[in-house]
């Protein structure tokens, strides 16, 4: 049977894929630099993880649109990181973020060896967009400085902005002239097709600065970038450095996870093709695995670039092979120019390519919906408040604190028969249902877990007692546990042994097959198997009248 992913993804080049290759060209290797410069390191690093990515991914990715590089929270990360454990030694910082790539790949790889694709599921997308417009907005001020010329003292972003306004009449003008005119022009040219914007706006940004000579006016230009190929090679660390990257590594693998594989799912539903979430890891794995030890940044599928490679008409992954011919041919020829681009210039296009993050449009469900407003504004409000690496550790937390609040609600149902048919259905919501006599139906709303059960079970009981009918039998419905741990187990057991002492009868139904499993092998005393089954309601119901 032939695989629908190859089918897919593998399709033969043709000439739109040329095309694509080139026009993305010319928009990744701009960002590339660009994006080193947010993660604080030389361009080099930048260029050697595009590399990595687009050959890696072209060649055991499962996407035909996905573009992987470096990209701008991968960066902000590593920037976060390096800083945190470096001291301010320039040399460990590198040698650190090398470590970190390396380490972040191999996590990936065996991520897809062990078929963990929905890895990404560990953070919610309201965590994934509150932590993407917190970071948008970190990476938009952070871009200023060097469109301005001043260097504001590092801290909070707080106290960041506050010192970047305070000098004011520091500014540079003509800077901001260029950076201005340099992003409107981004904007204009990302509404024609074909049109690498990027690449247009550095060669002009090249030409003006030769024109002019804008260094005499204080702006500053990228600077010669010593490109070489390195012998393959892992940094010097230290056992505790590199246990403490394994700690680091873990949030950027979730954060480049949860990014490429919204990047490759988004483009895959639109074409109806079909990936291979596991196969993907593996690609990323080796992506960051030849980037670490080539010296690179992490990479990841952006969700702008990859866009940009649907949009210019690529039709297979020979588009990223191209683009990497590409960009060798420029670096070859070219490089020498790239190093007179004004740092304006490389600034506009940062926050160009992060600006499509930064529309509040994308909270406004979770308000109307009245669901996870608290975890997306925790998740702006920690990025920038507590940093891109605490910031988003803090939303997780708050995400799964709301989670583990949510199951551990004892909601339940009381049932009843709707009508004269077999269905039983919450009697609070449909009135007209009604109680069988001598039986009391309920059903917990909530999986049952070692937070929840004694609650919900306390709760069952009390109503029995208190009923005003006489009740002779009590059927749980326990189609929300799909699992039952050891705490639920031990409470069910007490639970059953409680009320059969009081001369009731109980009975579990639509149990799912792990639960009925575990039920039965937990050695209840006087619990008939009978009285454990995946049978409906109606069914139950049936049983304990014919017994009783």
């Amino acid at each position: 049977m032939a695989d629908p992913v190859a089918a897919t993804a593998g399709r033969r080049p043709q000439a739109a894929d040329v095309v694509a290759g080139l026009s993305i060209a010319g928009l990744l290797l701009p960002e590339a630099v660009a994006y080193a410069g947010i993660g604080n390191v030389p361009p080099q690093m930048a260029v050697m993880a595009l590399f990595a990515g687009l050959v890696c991914y072209a060649l055991l990715g499962s996407s035909r649109f996905a573009i992987v590089s470096a990209t701008s929270s991968s960066a902000a990360v590593m920037a976060a990181a390096t800083a945190s454990m470096a001291n301010g030694d320039v040399g460990l910082r590198i040698a650190i973020g090398v470590g970190l790539v390396f380490v972040t790949g191999v996590f990936f790889l065996v991520a897809g060896f062990a078929r963990l694709g929905a890895i990404s599921d560990f953070i919610a997308k309201p965590v994934m967009r509150g932590f993407a417009f917190g970071l948008a907005m970190v990476i938009i001020l952070k871009q200023i400085p060097k469109v301005v010329g001043v260097q504001p003292e590092s801290g909070s972003i707080l106290h960041f902005t506050i010192e970047l306004l305070s000098q004011f009449s520091k500014w540079n003008m003509v800077g901001l002239a260029v950076g201005g005119g340099a992003l409107a022009l981004l904007f204009i040219l990302s509404r024609i097709k074909y049109v690498p914007g990027a690449i247009v706006v550095t060669a002009l940004g090249i030409a003006l600065g030769k024109w002019l000579d804008l260094s005499q006016y204080g702006v500053g230009m990228v600077g010669t970038i010593p490109l070489h190929l390195a012998r393959p090679s892992l940094p010097a660390l230290s056992h505790t450095e590199w246990l403490r990257l394994g700690e680091l590594a873990m949030a950027l693998v979730m954060i480049l996870y949860a990014e490429s594989y919204g990047s490759i799912r988004s483009f895959a539903m639109k074409h109806g093709d079909a990936i291979s979430p596991n196969r993907d890891l593996v690609a990323l794995g080796a992506a960051n695995i030849v980037s670490g030890l080539f010296n690179g940044m992490p990479v990841g599928a952006g969700y702008s670039v990859t866009s940009a490679n649907e949009s210019a008409g690529a039709v297979s992954r020979f588009a990223g092979l191209i683009a990497a011919g590409v960009i060798l041919l420029i670096v070859l020829t070219m490089l020498p120019l790239v190093a007179l681009t004004p740092e304006p210039v490389l600034a506009a296009i940062v926050i160009h390519a992060v600006s499509h993050t930064l529309n509040p449009n994308v909270f406004r469900p979770y308000f109307r919906w009245r669901r996870d407003r608290i975890v997306v504004v925790a998740a702006v409000f920690g990025v920038l408040s507590l940093g891109v690496l605490d910031g988003l550790l803090a939303a997780v937390v708050v995400s799964l604190l709301m989670m583990l609040r949510r199951f551990s609600e004892s909601r339940m149902s009381i049932l009843g028969r709707l009508g004269d048919g077999h269905d039983f259905v919450s009697i609070e919501l449909h009135p007209e249902a009604r109680p069988v006599a001598g039986i009391f139906i309920v059903r917990p709303e909530e999986p049952l877990f070692f937070a929840n059960v004694e609650r919900i079970l306390n709760q069952i009981r009390h109503q029995v007692k208190h009923s005003e009918d006489t009740i002779h039998t009590v059927i749980l419905n326990l189609e929300e546990t799909p699992d039952l741990d050891s705490s639920s187990l031990e409470s069910l057991r007490d639970f059953y042994e409680a009320l059969v002492a009081q001369g009731r009868r109980v009975m579990f139904c639509r149990l799912k097959d792990s639960a009925q499993d575990l039920l039965q092998r937990a050695d209840i005393v006087d619990l008939p198997t009978s009285s454990i089954s995946g049978l409906s309601v109606d069914q139950a119901v049936q049983i304990a009248i014919n017994k009783n």
